[in-house]
Order: C-alpha cells, then sequence, then structure tokens
C-alpha cells in the first residue's frame, strides 16, 4: 500500500515533466494562445494561491508568494494582460521570483485540461497517454552504442516509468555489460521517475543494497527512502567506470542520478552545472486552461543531508557541454588502456587517443574563436 501511495503521488510528475512539456510544446497547438478575460485572470490567481498554501512544500515560502501575488493584484500588473500565455509566463516568473524554485510553473493549454475525479491521480486518458509517450520515447533511452575502444555510450533523455521500462533498461545494460566503461549521457535530460532512477543505479553497484536519495513530502509529514535493488538487476557492474555528462539543462531526476553517484562516488561528472531543481510534485488544475506543477516535497541526500534545488550539480570535471563526450570518452579510453594485455590492441587505442585529443583540440579551437 505504501509503495502505490508514493507511486500514486509521483506518476503526475512524470506525466506533465514529459508528456506536457513536449506534447503542449511541439503540437501545432503550442503557437496557438486564448484571450484572457479579467474573471478567468482573477479566478487563476485565487486558486493559485489555494493550491500554493494547501500542497507546496514551504509553507512559510507559499504565504510569501501569496502576499506577492495580491501585492501586485492590487498594483494592476495583471489587468493589461490579454494572452493566456503571457499570462502563464508572467505568473511563473513571479513565482520564480519569491521561491526560487524552478519546479514550480504555470502551464497554459489550448486543450481543455481534465478534471481529476480524486485530487492529485491522474485520469484513465492521462495515464493511457503517458504510456504512449513511454514507449514512443523509449522509456527515456535515446540511444545506446559501444563505441571505439569498447567504451558503452547510453543517451537517456528521461527517467520513464520502471516497471514497463524494465526489459529496456535490461537490453540497454545486458548489451554494454562486457565495456570497459559506461558513460551516460544526461546533457538533454529533463527528469522524470525517482523509481527509475534507483532501478538503472541497482545496475552499478553490487549485491548489498545501497541508500541513493530520500523525499520528504508536506502532506503527511512523511520521509520516503530510495534504494538500489540489486535482485532487479539483470547483471550488475559494480567495478565498472562509470561518467556522467550534464549541461544546464539537465534537470529534477537527471540531477538526482547525477547528485546520488557523484555523492556516492561511482561516476565522474563531466559538463556543465545542472539546472537546480530538487523538489518532485504533480499538477494542479486551476482552469479549464490553465494548471500549476506545486512541487510537494524536497529531495534529501543520505550523505549531503541537503539536495540540489537552485544551486544545480557541479561537475567533477568542468567543461562546455559540446565538450563533455569528448573528454568523458578521453578519460575513460585513458583508464583502459594500461589494463590492455594485447600489444596491438593497446596500440590501436592509443591511435584513438591521439584522434579524439585532436578532435577535441579541433573543437576548442573553434569554439574559442566564436567567443
Amino acid at each position: 500500500m505504501q509503495y502505490k501511495k508514493i507511486l500514486s503521488a509521483l506518476s503526475t510528475l512524470a506525466l506533465f515533466v514529459f508528456a506536457a512539456i513536449n506534447i503542449w510544446t511541439q503540437s501545432p497547438q503550442a503557437a496557438a494562445d486564448i484571450e484572457l478575460d479579467a474573471a478567468t485572470r482573477n479566478s487563476v490567481i485565487d486558486n493559485l494561491i489555494k493550491e500554493l498554501n494547501d500542497g507546496y512544500v514551504f509553507p512559510d515560502v507559499a504565504k510569501k508568494m501569496e502576499a506577492d501575488l495580491r501585492r501586485r493584484q492590487t498594483n494592476k500588473e495583471y489587468e493589461l494582460i490579454e494572452s493566456s500565455r503571457a499570462f502563464a509566463q508572467k505568473l511563473t516568473e513571479d513565482l520564480q521570483s519569491v521561491s526560487k524554485d524552478k519546479h514550480l510553473r504555470i502551464r497554459f493549454s489550448t486543450d481543455p485540461i481534465p478534471v481529476r475525479a480524486q485530487r492529485g491521480e491522474p485520469t484513465q486518458a492521462e495515464r493511457d497517454q503517458q504510456s504512449w509517450f513511454n514507449k514512443r520515447s523509449n522509456f527515456g533511452f535515446d540511444r545506446v552504442e559501444r563505441m571505439d575502444g569498447n567504451i558503452g555510450y547510453i543517451e537517456l533523455r528521461g527517467f520513464n516509468d520502471h516497471e514497463a521500462g524494465a526489459e529496456t533498461v535490461a537490453a540497454a545494460m545486458t548489451f554494454l555489460a562486457n565495456t570497459e566503461a559506461i558513460i551516460f549521457d544526461l546533457r538533454q535530460n529533463g527528469g522524470g521517475s525517482p523509481f527509475m532512477v534507483a532501478l538503472i543505479s541497482s545496475y552499478l553497484f553490487g549485491d548489498k543494497p545501497v541508500h541513493l536519495n530520500d523525499l520528504y513530502w508536506r502532506k503527511g509529514d512523511r520521509t520516503d527512502e530510495f534504494w538500489t535493488k540489486p535482485a532487479a538487476a539483470a547483471k550488475k557492474f559494480p567495478d565498472k567506470d562509470v561518467y556522467v555528462l550534464t549541461s544546464n539543462r539537465t534537470f529534477s531526476a537527471g540531477e538526482e542520478f547525477t547528485y546520488n553517484l557523484k555523492n556516492l562516488k561511482r561516476a565522474v561528472i563531466v559538463g556543465e552545472t545542472t539546472g537546480g531543481g530538487a523538489h518532485p510534485g504533480g499538477m494542479e488544475r486551476l482552469s479549464e486552461h490553465f494548471g500549476v506543477f506545486i512541487p510537494a516535497g524536497r529531495a534529501i541526500n543520505p550523505i549531503s543531508k541537503t539536495n540540489w534545488e537552485g544551486t544545480g550539480v557541479e561537475p567533477d570535471v568542468k567543461v562546455p557541454r559540446e565538450q563533455a563526450l569528448k573528454v568523458a570518452y578521453l578519460m575513460a579510453l585513458k583508464k583502459s588502456v594500461d589494463a590492455i594485455k594485447n600489444e596491438n590492441i593497446k596500440a590501436d587505442v592509443k591511435t584513438m587517443i591521439e584522434e579524439v585529443q585532436r578532435q577535441l583540440d579541433d573543437l576548442r579551437s573553434a569554439q574559442g574563436k566564436k567567443q
């Protein structure tokens, strides 16, 4: 029962982080707009304040946002906004100016937002939409490759459904079982489910469960723990070198995966500081065309006792995102070459290292000229 409660609380997060962002922003209707009237503006603000006070993870910050919104109403800052899309953007900016919370966002949809029978529970249509999106996006696995020199590479665009996607995870990890190292590319990873984070992480540790992360929820004043599940991993690589590529677009669950492995000293992080969103939650309906993503919880790392909210995850090797793959690839090749017994293969890998270094130098030179 407790597992189902946790999963239910997070299902809306996965749904709207992936389905809403991708479908609303990529559909032909994304450019459409609806003219806004005073009654809708006021209703949205009233409902928004209620949702913040009911569910936002920090009640004192919710009160500060309420005061700020009411002040702006009194100063008539919203009265001249006639575009629904512009209104959603303005509210988001105002909320984040107080909370500094990058998960907290107002969404505008030209399609009517469905009314849920139970608060926080996605409708069956939304579940079907999410299932379709998960399969179409291959559960976040955009590319899996065995690179020259026997280095594994996985491009993960999201951490999708851990149950339906378990076979995809197993296939990807089994394919790379014999590689010298694995590079996880999260440079375009917008987040998803901590359950999928835990499942993939289970392949990177041994037979004993490892404490990855905790999520504290305001409602119920409870804390849920997330551990690796060794039995769920078809194969385990506790000694394989791991590299994680990041950019400032790496967000939410993508950051959790990175932050967990960094604190556990299980991976080398290469790239840019991540986006800085550590507060999970869900979408709440404000009106027929407006919704708000309310962060209802916060991550608590068992080692640092804090999280990456507002600061992002600092990489171990800080380089522009365009250089991150070549830098990590070079590190993996150099690390592996000494262990190679066959002199012919060792010579080939050394040649690869020289070529990748040349490519990296050319890239750095080209980027330096543009600056």
